[in-house]
């Protein structure tokens, strides 16, 4: 298989994809919204309490490993919703599976910002 000639213009392109996914993301996702208005008190957070950089680098990563998850859960969803549009106990532990994988890092980063800014606090 041959590979196509590199161009600016399709990698350009790529990111309206991405910038497509994101619409798409938020107009049918509810807990887009919750993480939205979480990331919102995060980074106001940030600009009113000082951090460190490594801290603020800390605070960036947790609340991206967050988006990344949910969105990589949304998708796990999407194409499992299309293989099986009826309900399936395999379907549902992968769903399942996803889900949790979103919790394990909600939770992770929630413990992390409390142990960066509790401290700012006291």
């Amino acid at each position: 298989m041959q590979s196509q000639k590199f161009s600016i213009r399709q990698r350009l392109k790529s990111f309206d994809f991405a910038f497509a996914g994101f619409v798409q993301f938020f107009a049918t996702q509810h807990n887009a919204i919750i993480h939205a208005i979480a990331t919102a008190v995060v980074a106001g957070l940030c600009i009113t309490l000082p951090l460190t950089v490594t801290e603020f680098v800390i605070i960036i990563w947790s609340v991206a490993f967050v988006w990344m998850a949910e969105l990589f859960n949304t998708a796990i969803e999407k194409i499992c919703d299309h293989i099986a549009p009826h309900y399936s106990l395999k379907i549902k532990f992968v769903k399942d599976v996803a889900a949790a994988a979103v919790l394990v890092v909600a939770i992770a980063a929630f413990v992390t910002g409390l142990l960066i800014f509790i401290p700012k606090f006291l």
